[in-house]
């Protein structure tokens, strides 16, 4: 068996975009026929010109070859231009490849992907969203941001969000409450930053009680005298996690803010590769790590990550701001983790994402429910993504250019 042939599709999300402006698939056909279906999380470059590096690796490293010789397909691209070292631009690449070769492997071996890396230890995942708006887009511009009532600055209609959320079976809610992401991260949070995030914090912990955790999501946005003076206004809210609270360039850095402070810290979404992780892991900077399989270097590279992390007592948190794809991937190695602590999840797997899907990722009361169907256990809805092209010029996500002090 020999990959034959790829197809690439650049999807628009359609309003509210949930889960990111647009999601770059990838399938790949066997010269038996098999397909096999992938996602990149990248957003570095404009998402057509992703799709384009897609290609390209796939034509290097891919074409003709077997999808079962997953490590040398991993080591000639991580090795590609005399590079090897950690390049979350070929990882992105590689992810949305090597996600779709499990998938063919799965599917050859009429087993779902978790049955291949070594069983599943988990019958049903946990899994948390984020508070979005009740109606409008899920990216208010910089000006209403700040300026106007929405659910990322309001305590009230952050709380509504929070038990129209537990109402719907959640039990771990996340928000971003410290204002917007800058190109000149990290920075000392301002008085009306930490105000805002206690107050909210406070409305969402009184609203669901002991209902939910609570997740806080800062995204690199301070330095680490910052993070400690944050960490200190939310510490009595009792967040399962504080995340990124330093930009992940240093861990070093985080690991300071990890012995401050009682909350666990989270990290991982913007790190590829078990290389970037193991940094984090040798330094304690997080007690929980947040691979994302569209980044990370895809199915196995993410579970070599869980198993370093396990001999730690690390857990596991499958980050995904992106397609279904990635979701379904998540879903498959987070089942094998001993490790795993919770998965985020795109709402309940509902709208455009739903639409993606032949058949929507199940969700009950919380939990995935974890397909038994092989490969990923969902299939691309390809006329779905054939009407829905993205058209726009903006990256899938976006930091201001403002100077915050």
């Amino acid at each position: 068996m020999i990959i034959q042939d790829i197809k690439t599709w650049v999807v628009g999300n359609p309003p509210p975009q949930t889960g990111g402006r647009y999601f770059i698939f990838v399938k790949l056909v066997t010269d038996g026929g098999v397909v096999g279906y992938g996602e990149a999380y990248s957003a570095t470059f404009d998402p057509h010109l992703t799709a384009k590096l897609i290609e390209d690796v796939a034509a290097r490293y891919l074409i003709g070859r077997d999808p079962h010789d997953i490590e040398t397909f991993f080591r000639n691209c991580y090795s590609s231009g005399f590079s090897q070292r950690p390049d979350i631009s070929m990882m992105g690449c590689v992810s949305a490849l090597e996600i779709a070769c499990w998938d063919i492997i799965g599917k050859e071996a009429g087993q779902p992907v978790y049955k291949l890396l070594g069983g599943r230890v988990h019958e049903t995942l946990r899994t948390y969203t984020y508070l979005y708006p009740q109606s409008g887009s899920v990216y208010p511009d910089e000006a209403d941001a700040i300026a106007s009532r929405n659910v990322y600055n309001d305590p009230e209609m952050a709380a509504a969000a929070a038990v129209a959320c537990v109402e719907q079976g959640f039990d771990a809610v996340k928000f971003d409450p410290a204002g917007p992401y800058t190109i000149f991260d990290g920075h000392m949070p301002r008085l009306a930053d930490i105000e805002r995030a206690t107050a909210i914090c406070s409305a969402v912990r009184d609203a669901v009680g002991h209902r939910a955790d609570i997740l806080f999501g800062t995204h690199g946005q301070f330095t680490a005298a910052g993070a400690r003076r944050m960490a200190r206004a939310i510490e009595a809210f009792d967040p399962l996690w504080f995340e990124e609270p330093v930009p992940p360039d240093m861990p070093e850095v985080m690991a300071e803010v990890a012995r401050f402070t009682s909350i666990p810290i989270a990290t991982g979404e913007r790190l590829t590769t078990r290389s970037e992780f193991a940094r984090v892991i040798a330094l304690r900077a997080a007690a929980i790590l947040q691979p994302n399989t569209g980044r990370s270097g895809g199915i196995l590279e993410t579970k070599k990550i869980a198993s370093h992390a396990e001999t730690y007592q690390i857990q596991i948190a499958p980050h995904c701001y992106c397609g279904p794809i990635v979701g379904a991937a998540n879903i498959q190695v987070a089942a094998t983790l001993p490790n795993f602590l919770i998965l985020e999840s795109i709402k309940t797997w509902d709208g455009f994402h739903a639409e993606l899907l032949t058949r929507k990722i199940g969700w009950q009361d919380g939990h995935v429910i974890i397909s038994t169907e092989p490969g990923l256990g969902v299939e691309l809805n390809e006329a779905v993504c054939d009407a829905n092209p993205w058209q726009g010029s903006q990256l899938h996500l976006e930091a201001t250019n403002t100077v915050l002090i």
